[in-house]
Protein backbone atom coordinates (compact mmCIF):
# COMPACT_ATOMS: atom_id res chain seq x y z
CA UNK A 1 0.00 0.00 0.00
CA UNK A 2 1.31 3.94 -0.94
CA UNK A 3 0.82 6.15 1.18
CA UNK A 4 0.61 9.85 -0.29
CA UNK A 5 -0.13 13.10 1.32
CA UNK A 6 0.58 15.42 -1.74
CA UNK A 7 -2.65 15.79 -4.52
CA UNK A 8 -0.13 16.06 -7.04
CA UNK A 9 1.86 12.88 -6.21
CA UNK A 10 -1.73 11.01 -5.81
CA UNK A 11 -2.83 12.37 -9.18
CA UNK A 12 -0.01 10.79 -10.79
CA UNK A 13 -0.02 7.40 -8.87
CA UNK A 14 -4.06 7.01 -9.84
CA UNK A 15 -3.65 8.14 -13.56
CA UNK A 16 -5.35 6.09 -16.17
CA UNK A 17 -7.04 4.25 -13.37
CA UNK A 18 -10.59 4.59 -14.65
CA UNK A 19 -12.38 1.82 -12.66
CA UNK A 20 -11.44 3.52 -8.54
CA UNK A 21 -13.28 2.96 -5.68
CA UNK A 22 -13.02 5.27 -2.81
CA UNK A 23 -13.43 5.07 0.97
CA UNK A 24 -13.12 8.75 2.81
CA UNK A 25 -12.51 8.80 6.56
CA UNK A 26 -11.63 10.28 9.28
CA UNK A 27 -9.53 7.49 11.04
CA UNK A 28 -9.50 5.76 13.89
CA UNK A 29 -10.24 2.50 11.78
CA UNK A 30 -13.24 0.46 13.38
CA UNK A 31 -14.72 -3.28 12.27
CA UNK A 32 -17.40 -0.25 10.32
CA UNK A 33 -14.76 1.31 8.58
CA UNK A 34 -13.49 -2.36 7.59
CA UNK A 35 -16.39 -3.09 5.95
CA UNK A 36 -16.37 -0.27 3.77
CA UNK A 37 -13.02 -1.45 2.25
CA UNK A 38 -14.55 -4.94 1.59
CA UNK A 39 -18.43 -3.87 0.14
CA UNK A 40 -15.33 -1.28 -2.16
CA UNK A 41 -13.72 -4.16 -3.65
CA UNK A 42 -16.85 -5.46 -4.82
CA UNK A 43 -17.56 -2.17 -6.62
CA UNK A 44 -14.18 -1.89 -8.77
CA UNK A 45 -10.46 -1.44 -8.36
CA UNK A 46 -8.40 -0.02 -7.23
CA UNK A 47 -9.62 0.63 -3.98
CA UNK A 48 -8.32 4.32 -2.56
CA UNK A 49 -8.81 5.12 0.88
CA UNK A 50 -7.83 8.46 2.65
CA UNK A 51 -7.15 9.70 6.25
CA UNK A 52 -8.12 13.50 6.96
CA UNK A 53 -9.72 14.87 10.33
CA UNK A 54 -11.49 17.60 8.46
CA UNK A 55 -11.74 21.06 10.17
CA UNK A 56 -14.05 22.17 8.14
CA UNK A 57 -16.93 19.98 9.95
CA UNK A 58 -16.16 20.69 13.56
CA UNK A 59 -17.99 23.47 15.34
CA UNK A 60 -16.21 25.89 17.73
CA UNK A 61 -16.97 23.87 21.00
CA UNK A 62 -16.84 20.03 19.40
CA UNK A 63 -13.78 17.57 19.67
CA UNK A 64 -11.78 18.27 16.95
CA UNK A 65 -8.47 18.83 19.20
CA UNK A 66 -9.57 15.42 20.85
CA UNK A 67 -10.92 13.18 18.12
CA UNK A 68 -8.87 10.17 18.13
CA UNK A 69 -6.19 9.87 15.82
CA UNK A 70 -4.56 6.20 15.17
CA UNK A 71 -2.29 6.61 12.42
CA UNK A 72 0.17 3.65 12.60
CA UNK A 73 -2.76 1.16 13.46
CA UNK A 74 -4.89 2.63 10.51
CA UNK A 75 -2.01 1.62 8.03
CA UNK A 76 -1.96 -2.02 9.68
CA UNK A 77 -6.04 -2.83 8.89
CA UNK A 78 -5.85 -1.57 5.72
CA UNK A 79 -2.86 -2.84 4.19
CA UNK A 80 -4.54 -6.18 5.76
CA UNK A 81 -7.43 -4.82 3.60
CA UNK A 82 -5.66 -4.76 0.04
CA UNK A 83 -6.33 -1.26 0.22
CA UNK A 84 -3.88 0.01 -3.19
CA UNK A 85 -3.60 3.90 -2.00
CA UNK A 86 -3.58 5.64 1.43
CA UNK A 87 -4.26 9.40 0.77
CA UNK A 88 -3.11 11.47 4.05
CA UNK A 89 -3.50 15.12 3.33
CA UNK A 90 -2.56 17.50 6.15
CA UNK A 91 -4.03 20.22 6.69
CA UNK A 92 -1.68 22.00 4.67
CA UNK A 93 -1.77 19.23 1.93
CA UNK A 94 -5.67 20.12 1.75
CA UNK A 95 -6.28 23.56 2.10
CA UNK A 96 -2.91 25.27 1.55
CA UNK A 97 -5.00 28.31 1.74
CA UNK A 98 -8.08 29.19 3.61
CA UNK A 99 -10.82 26.98 1.98
CA UNK A 100 -13.13 30.66 1.19
CA UNK A 101 -15.06 28.55 -1.40
CA UNK A 102 -17.37 26.14 0.08
CA UNK A 103 -20.37 24.27 -1.17
CA UNK A 104 -23.37 25.08 0.82
CA UNK A 105 -26.74 22.19 1.12
CA UNK A 106 -29.85 22.99 0.67
CA UNK A 107 -31.92 24.08 3.70
CA UNK A 108 -34.40 21.50 3.26
CA UNK A 109 -31.82 18.45 3.56
CA UNK A 110 -28.82 20.44 5.21
CA UNK A 111 -30.95 22.84 7.95
CA UNK A 112 -33.06 19.78 10.00
CA UNK A 113 -31.78 17.56 11.79
CA UNK A 114 -27.64 17.03 12.36
CA UNK A 115 -27.20 20.16 10.27
CA UNK A 116 -30.25 22.20 13.33
CA UNK A 117 -27.83 20.60 15.93
CA UNK A 118 -24.35 21.29 13.90
CA UNK A 119 -24.72 24.47 12.07
CA UNK A 120 -22.12 24.14 9.43
CA UNK A 121 -20.94 20.60 9.93
CA UNK A 122 -22.78 19.61 6.29
CA UNK A 123 -20.96 22.30 4.12
CA UNK A 124 -17.81 21.41 6.09
CA UNK A 125 -18.54 17.90 4.92
CA UNK A 126 -19.57 18.79 1.11
CA UNK A 127 -16.48 20.68 0.98
CA UNK A 128 -14.30 18.29 1.80
CA UNK A 129 -15.88 15.42 -0.16
CA UNK A 130 -15.95 17.05 -2.93
CA UNK A 131 -12.27 18.08 -2.66
CA UNK A 132 -11.36 14.58 -2.12
CA UNK A 133 -13.61 13.79 -5.18
CA UNK A 134 -11.34 16.35 -7.40
CA UNK A 135 -8.43 14.89 -6.01
CA UNK A 136 -8.97 11.13 -5.94
CA UNK A 137 -11.69 11.18 -9.24
CA UNK A 138 -13.12 8.05 -8.71
CA UNK A 139 -15.57 5.99 -10.47
CA UNK A 140 -17.52 5.02 -7.08
CA UNK A 141 -17.81 6.17 -3.40
CA UNK A 142 -19.03 4.00 -0.40
CA UNK A 143 -20.39 5.80 2.44
CA UNK A 144 -21.85 4.30 5.45
CA UNK A 145 -25.81 4.15 6.70
CA UNK A 146 -24.85 4.88 9.50
CA UNK A 147 -24.67 8.56 8.68
CA UNK A 148 -27.92 8.66 7.21
CA UNK A 149 -28.50 12.27 6.61
CA UNK A 150 -24.86 12.70 5.21
CA UNK A 151 -25.10 9.88 2.54
CA UNK A 152 -28.25 11.48 1.60
CA UNK A 153 -26.48 15.03 1.70
CA UNK A 154 -23.62 13.68 -0.53
CA UNK A 155 -25.64 11.93 -3.19
CA UNK A 156 -27.83 15.04 -3.87
CA UNK A 157 -24.35 16.99 -4.55
CA UNK A 158 -23.22 14.61 -6.79
CA UNK A 159 -26.26 14.21 -8.47
CA UNK A 160 -26.96 18.57 -8.77
CA UNK A 161 -23.18 18.92 -9.39
CA UNK A 162 -23.14 16.19 -12.34
CA UNK A 163 -20.27 14.38 -10.36
CA UNK A 164 -19.06 11.14 -12.25
CA UNK A 165 -19.13 9.25 -8.77
CA UNK A 166 -21.63 6.59 -7.86
CA UNK A 167 -22.34 6.47 -4.46
CA UNK A 168 -22.70 2.96 -2.63
CA UNK A 169 -24.19 2.85 0.46
CA UNK A 170 -23.12 0.52 3.35
CA UNK A 171 -25.03 -0.93 6.20
CA UNK A 172 -24.75 -0.08 9.63
CA UNK A 173 -22.20 -2.39 11.79
CA UNK A 174 -22.88 -3.50 15.05
CA UNK A 175 -21.30 -4.94 18.30
CA UNK A 176 -22.95 -7.73 19.66
CA UNK A 177 -25.12 -5.99 21.87
CA UNK A 178 -26.16 -3.55 19.24
CA UNK A 179 -24.40 -0.83 19.24
CA UNK A 180 -23.63 1.09 16.25
CA UNK A 181 -19.58 1.15 15.65
CA UNK A 182 -18.38 4.51 16.13
CA UNK A 183 -15.15 6.16 16.61
CA UNK A 184 -16.62 8.65 19.17
CA UNK A 185 -17.75 5.24 21.38
CA UNK A 186 -14.15 5.16 23.07
CA UNK A 187 -14.91 8.24 24.46
CA UNK A 188 -17.56 6.23 26.64
CA UNK A 189 -17.21 4.85 30.10
CA UNK A 190 -17.34 1.16 31.03
CA UNK A 191 -20.74 2.26 32.30
CA UNK A 192 -21.71 4.60 29.72
CA UNK A 193 -20.91 1.65 27.38
CA UNK A 194 -22.91 -0.01 29.03
CA UNK A 195 -25.91 2.29 29.01
CA UNK A 196 -25.15 2.96 25.36
CA UNK A 197 -27.16 -0.01 23.91
CA UNK A 198 -30.17 1.51 25.05
CA UNK A 199 -30.04 4.28 22.17
CA UNK A 200 -31.01 1.08 19.23
CA UNK A 201 -33.14 -0.01 21.62
CA UNK A 202 -35.19 2.85 21.42
CA UNK A 203 -35.08 3.23 18.19
CA UNK A 204 -36.40 -0.48 17.80
CA UNK A 205 -39.46 0.37 20.34
CA UNK A 206 -40.30 3.26 17.99
CA UNK A 207 -39.85 0.62 15.03
CA UNK A 208 -42.58 -1.52 16.48
CA UNK A 209 -44.71 1.68 17.57
CA UNK A 210 -44.82 2.21 14.02
CA UNK A 211 -45.69 -0.75 12.49
CA UNK A 212 -48.99 -1.64 14.72
CA UNK A 213 -51.32 0.26 12.88
CA UNK A 214 -52.21 2.92 10.88
CA UNK A 215 -51.15 6.54 12.44
CA UNK A 216 -51.36 10.04 12.09
CA UNK A 217 -48.48 12.65 12.27
CA UNK A 218 -50.06 13.35 15.13
CA UNK A 219 -49.24 9.98 16.03
CA UNK A 220 -46.10 9.77 15.29
CA UNK A 221 -45.32 12.85 17.23
CA UNK A 222 -46.41 11.10 20.46
CA UNK A 223 -44.00 8.35 19.96
CA UNK A 224 -41.08 10.98 19.31
CA UNK A 225 -41.77 12.49 22.25
CA UNK A 226 -42.23 9.39 24.41
CA UNK A 227 -39.09 7.98 23.23
CA UNK A 228 -36.64 11.21 23.55
CA UNK A 229 -38.75 11.35 27.45
CA UNK A 230 -37.65 7.36 27.94
CA UNK A 231 -33.81 8.43 27.27
CA UNK A 232 -33.89 11.82 29.16
CA UNK A 233 -35.12 9.58 32.77
CA UNK A 234 -32.32 7.68 32.17
CA UNK A 235 -29.84 10.33 32.19
CA UNK A 236 -29.37 11.24 28.28
CA UNK A 237 -29.67 14.51 26.94
CA UNK A 238 -31.40 13.69 23.46
CA UNK A 239 -31.09 16.24 20.09
CA UNK A 240 -33.60 14.92 18.34
CA UNK A 241 -35.43 11.10 17.86
CA UNK A 242 -37.81 12.11 14.88
CA UNK A 243 -39.22 9.17 12.24
CA UNK A 244 -38.63 11.05 8.42
CA UNK A 245 -39.32 9.96 5.09
CA UNK A 246 -36.13 8.47 3.27
CA UNK A 247 -36.77 10.18 0.20
CA UNK A 248 -36.33 13.33 1.75
CA UNK A 249 -35.72 13.20 5.58
CA UNK A 250 -39.28 15.42 5.84
CA UNK A 251 -41.73 14.79 8.25
CA UNK A 252 -44.72 12.60 6.80
CA UNK A 253 -48.44 13.87 6.66
CA UNK A 254 -51.06 11.73 6.94
CA UNK A 255 -52.34 11.13 3.49
CA UNK A 256 -48.33 10.12 3.12
CA UNK A 257 -48.40 7.69 6.20
CA UNK A 258 -52.03 6.12 5.20
CA UNK A 259 -50.10 5.51 1.97
CA UNK A 260 -47.11 3.58 3.64
CA UNK A 261 -44.67 6.32 3.01
CA UNK A 262 -41.06 4.16 3.46
CA UNK A 263 -39.83 5.57 6.33
CA UNK A 264 -36.67 6.06 8.83
CA UNK A 265 -36.31 6.71 12.89
CA UNK A 266 -33.17 8.79 13.10
CA UNK A 267 -31.45 10.29 16.86
CA UNK A 268 -28.75 12.15 18.19
CA UNK A 269 -28.63 11.83 22.05
CA UNK A 270 -25.51 12.81 24.25
CA UNK A 271 -24.26 10.37 27.04
CA UNK A 272 -22.08 12.14 29.15
CA UNK A 273 -19.79 14.09 26.89
CA UNK A 274 -20.35 11.43 24.26
CA UNK A 275 -22.93 12.56 21.24
CA UNK A 276 -24.11 9.25 19.80
CA UNK A 277 -25.76 8.69 16.52
CA UNK A 278 -28.11 6.16 14.99
CA UNK A 279 -31.22 5.20 12.57
CA UNK A 280 -33.20 2.26 12.07
CA UNK A 281 -35.13 2.26 8.84
CA UNK A 282 -38.53 1.15 9.27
Amino acid sequence: MKIISNIQDLRDQLRGQNRAVFVPTMGNLHEGHLSLMRLARQHGDPVIASIFVNRLQFGPNEDFDKYPRTFEADVEKLEKEGVYVLFAPTEKDLYPEPQEYRVEPPQNLGKILEGEFRPGFFQGVCTVVLKLFSCVQPKVAVFGKKDYQQLMVIRQMCRQLALPVDIVPAETVRAEDGLALSSRNGYLSVEERAEAVQLIQTLKEVQDKVLQGKLTAADISKIEQEACAKLSSRGWLPDYISVRKRKDLLSANDVELSANEQLVVLAAAKLGKTRLIDNLEI
